[in-house]
């Protein structure tokens, strides 16, 4: 589906209204949230109307609907404030743009290496799964200086959406081995470049240049099995 948070990023607070309730969701004509997906956690906040406030608890898409979960049995209705964490979404924000450059790095050095599983967290670490038979952990611990190189540079990136036959087509542009970006309801698929470094279809949010990052350190690496390795990477500042 094609998400508000995509087209405006940076609007993370707005007046909506609700057009439809269940008990304990609400679909809303227009939603800053991010539903999560792609390893990536969905947004926090709370919807707030003259009925009270509830706290947002999590997500459902149902026939290309986008329900909002509400904690409590607090009833929103009519024209209501849907409000972002903002705090949350830029940790989320920076640290799939880490993976991003991450994904760069080993993609370039290791052959076209793909990913195999991703998962982000709350405390500012992700771990990225990558099939690379036979790599050297070294050679990928010293992959930090590089994403941290590109961090410094304060490359800006970019977002565009292409058809689906046609990402499918491009080496590269689908970077999972087993999944892919769910295509809009026309049949493109949301392209996320990070410009001059790298190009792959994705349905996060991301920041508008990796400037706006921390460093990242890369945490630990693990084997899992004969092609995969794990990276686990956090902020620099995080213990």
């Amino acid at each position: 589906m094609h998400l508000f948070c995509h087209d405006h990023p940076e609007t993370l607070s707005l007046e909506t209204t609700v057009t439809d309730a269940l008990p304990g969701k609400v679909a809303l004509a227009q939603s800053p949230f991010y539903p999560g997906g792609g390893g990536q956690l969905a947004d926090r906040g709370f919807l707030e109307g003259e009925n009270g406030k509830a706290e947002v608890t999590g997500f459902e898409i149902v026939d290309g609907k986008l329900w909002h979960l509400l904690a409590g049995v607090a009833e929103v209705s009519g024209v209501v404030r849907a409000s972002v964490d903002p705090a949350f979404r830029q940790t989320m924000r920076q640290l799939h743009t880490g993976t991003h450059i991450l994904n760069a790095f080993v993609f370039q050095s290791f052959d076209g290496a793909l990913v195999t599983g991703v998962q982000m967290a709350a405390d500012g670490t992700a771990r990225m799964d990558f099939d690379v038979p036979g790599a050297d952990n070294d050679r990928l611990r010293a992959l930090e200086g590089p994403i941290n190189d590109a961090i410094r540079q304060d490359i800006p990136l970019a977002f565009a959406y292409i058809g689906m036959s046609v990402a499918q087509a491009e080496r590269g542009l689908i970077r999972s081995r087993s999944v892919a970006p769910p295509p809009t309801p026309d049949g493109k698929v949301r392209i996320v470049e990070i410009v001059g470094l790298d190009r792959q279809a994705c349905g996060g949010t991301h920041l508008a240049s990796t400037g706006n990052s921390p460093a990242i350190r890369i945490l630990k690496i693990d084997n899992k099995g004969r092609h995969n390795r794990r990276v686990r990477i956090g902020f620099a500042e995080n213990p």
